[in-house]
């Protein structure tokens, strides 16, 4: 069915309200959502329950039938500014009770709200001291010959996720203070979910861009129609959970949030993340692609030869099962002319698992596919060895493949932009010096 045919869906309402923003987007998705209100979070004097890690999601999301975390469906990348005249004891605090409110609003989950904050390597720059020497935050650059990647500069980056598109629209109009509501508290402050919201970032930080994104079986088939980088046949698997149409962030293929934390000096627990922004042209992905060579250039030969993935991989459990097919990644290149995704990626792991934490997610931003890759890793060297390894540079060297052509799923991929970003412990989220072990909130 086309899209024009297709009766908008409320899960495809939602997503375009999400990428839209603003307070009519947020009061049109929440008349779709409905009136169940989302769970609601911890009191005032319970914020010490919640975990020291920002990235502590993972035993809060919801699984599959296989035991795979599933992420939320709807994310929101606020990219900031700082504007403040500090930083100053009193914007901590005042960014402090910001993040708080969100926590009290809604329950650390996929009904509720996750999020992270990070800050990048300019933010730092603005101090004296250098950046304690437990944490290394490099400025991001190009990773390889066939890519020309903007860097992104900016001081900080807000990443909110969650099944439902109105909390993550609410959460990010009540961080800049623009949140609108029927019934104000007794003082004319704004409700969260019930929560007064008595802190915004409003004069500290400034969005300078905001980046959207949705993952889940059956989004991006429903939100195919009319984007660029997508054949207009819409080709893509309702069951898919990706453009690209097939599974991933299976959990034995995901380093462990213990992997990808800091583990020593005063950001001990906090972690980094990489932000790639990725345009998809999926012409001849579905036009001219077979899904065996789909099978081949996502995962590996074997995998296409013996029939082992059905639909998006759901079948293949809590791992893609290419750990094998790693070790032959050379000789598939020579036998096969051909070498996939997966099996490259899987070359950079550790006592047999991944280096780098994936958390990424589909887009339409810009009315183009696209795909925010975002990954927590314990150093920014982790992802870099294994971006590296899934360029596969060294196999086209060696064999007959092309530095694009026929080498997983690259010729189908341009990277726009790169951002790294330092995300530190819970108690050192707001506006933290480089040494904030002197900091108190």
């Amino acid at each position: 069915m086309t899209g024009s045919a297709r009766t908008i869906s409320r899960r495809s309402f939602v997503r375009s309200a999400v990428a839209i923003g603003g307070v009519s987007a947020l009061s049109a998705c929440l008349d779709r959502e409905g009136d169940d209100a989302p769970p609601a979070g911890v009191d005032a004097e319970a914020f010490d329950t919640l975990p020291q890690r920002q990235h502590a999601w993972t035993e809060f999301l919801e699984t599959d039938d296989h035991g795979n975390p599933t992420s939320p469906e709807h994310h929101v990348c606020l990219h900031l500014e700082y504007v403040g005249g500090g930083p100053t004891a009193a914007e901590r605090e005042q960014v402090e009770a910001a993040f708080r409110t969100l926590e009290q609003a809604y329950d650390w989950s996929n009904e509720g709200l996750l999020f992270t904050v990070g800050y990048g390597p300019r933010y730092f720059e603005r101090f004296d001291a250098d950046l304690h020497e437990s944490v290394a935050l490099p400025e991001p650059t190009a990773l390889a010959p066939i890519e020309d990647p903007e860097a992104d500069t900016y001081d900080a980056m807000i990443h909110l996720a969650s099944d439902r598109g109105s909390v993550v629209l609410a959460a990010e109009e009540a961080l800049a203070g623009t949140l609108e509501a029927e019934q104000d508290d007794e003082d004319g402050h704004p409700e969260l979910n019930g929560v007064a919201v008595e802190e915004t970032l409003d004069g500290v930080f400034a969005v300078e861009e905001r980046r959207t994104g949705f993952i889940g079986p059956g989004l991006p088939a429903e939100n195919q129609s009319g984007i660029s980088g997508i054949p207009d046949s819409e080709p893509v698997d309702e069951e898919a959970p990706l453009f690209m149409g097939f599974k991933s962030g299976f959990k034995k293929n995901q380093a462990t949030e213990d992997r990808v934390s800091i583990q020593q000096g005063p950001f001990a627990d906090g972690t980094t993340t990489h932000l790639s922004r990725i345009r998809l042209n999926l012409s001849q992905w579905y036009e001219q692609d077979s899904r065996e060579i789909r099978e081949r250039k996502m995962f590996c030969p074997a995998h296409a030869s013996e029939n082992k993935v059905e639909g998006p991989g759901d079948n293949l459990g809590d791992s893609n099962q290419v750990a094998g097919c790693a070790e032959r990644t050379l000789e598939d290149a020579h036998e096969h002319g051909m070498v996939g995704h997966a099996q490259k990626s899987a070359r950079a792991r550790e006592e047999g698992r991944p280096i780098i934490l994936r958390r990424d997610f589909n887009s339409t931003d810009d009315g183009e596919a696209g795909l925010h890759f975002l990954s927590h890793q314990r150093e920014i060297v982790d992802f870099v060895e294994t971006r590296q390894a899934m360029t596969g540079s060294d196999i086209a060297d060696e064999s007959a493949i092309g530095a694009r052509t026929n080498n997983g799923i690259l010729q189908y991929m341009t990277v726009r932009s790169r951002a790294n970003y330092l995300v530190p412990p819970r108690d050192y989220r707001s506006l933290p010096t480089p040494d904030p072990e002197s900091i108190e909130l």
